[in-house]
């Protein structure tokens, strides 16, 4: 079997819902900021991202998810924030499980190509 060094398969994964993309990197890359971060704004801000896109973003995965994704948590003394519910936790985990192993099948398949 040889090894092609000359073409190599990418591949970029998103799910998709009846309405359409549902999740892919980019909002992955923002649930992770969340969690990161604990709030929407400092996630926006670390993504170089409008505030107001990031919150429609999960305003959007929350309605389209089973359960919500994202929980918001309301002011109090150390103001409000955002965490991510169990939901958001395996969504995260499930998308890089899914992605791993369509990327460890392009890789294989790269093995063969031949033109």
């Amino acid at each position: 079997m040889t090894t092609s060094k000359k073409y190599k398969i990418e591949v970029r994964l998103w799910i998709e819902e009846t309405e359409g993309p549902f999740l892919g990197i980019g909002k992955i890359w923002l649930l992770e900021n969340i969690r990161k971060t604990g709030s929407i704004t400092n996630a926006a801000k670390e993504m170089k991202m409008a505030y107001r896109q990031a919150w429609q973003l999960v305003e959007e995965m929350n309605q389209r998810a089973e359960s919500p994704l994202v929980e918001k948590l309301l002011g109090g003394k150390g103001g409000g924030g955002a965490r991510l519910t169990e939901a958001g936790e395996k969504a995260i985990a499930t998308f890089y499980e899914i992605e791993k192993r369509i990327k460890d099948f392009a890789e294989k398949e790269t093995r063969n190509l031949k033109f």
